[in-house]
């Protein structure tokens, strides 16, 4: 049983590992992209600039939203699976 409470225990770290790098990329390409366009919209139209920003601002909280998702479904996988409490008894933490 622990030796399979183990297996759990480093397949769920590693996925949460590769959601994070996944998501992180991903907000980072989808971040760059945004701002690109609003700086582009900026340069063409000095004027809609307090407007172009606000809107950038919202769309990056929301894509920036999208990687916190990740890292609490990552958290999720890592501190809250069913054999938490054999895992900590492995690893020498008083649960």
């Amino acid at each position: 049983m622990e030796g399979q409470a183990l297996q759990f225990f480093i397949a769920c770290v590693t996925a949460a590992g590769f959601g994070i790098a996944i998501s992180a990329f991903g907000c980072g390409i989808g971040q760059g992209l945004g701002l690109k366009a609003a700086v582009e919209g900026i340069a063409r139209n000095p004027e809609s600039s307090g407007k172009v920003t606000v809107t950038m601002l919202i769309g990056l909280a929301m894509i920036e939203s999208l990687c916190i998702y990740a890292l609490v479904i990552a958290l999720i996988l890592i501190y809250a699976h069913p054999q938490a409490s054999v895992i900590a008894g492995l690893l020498g933490a008083a649960h």
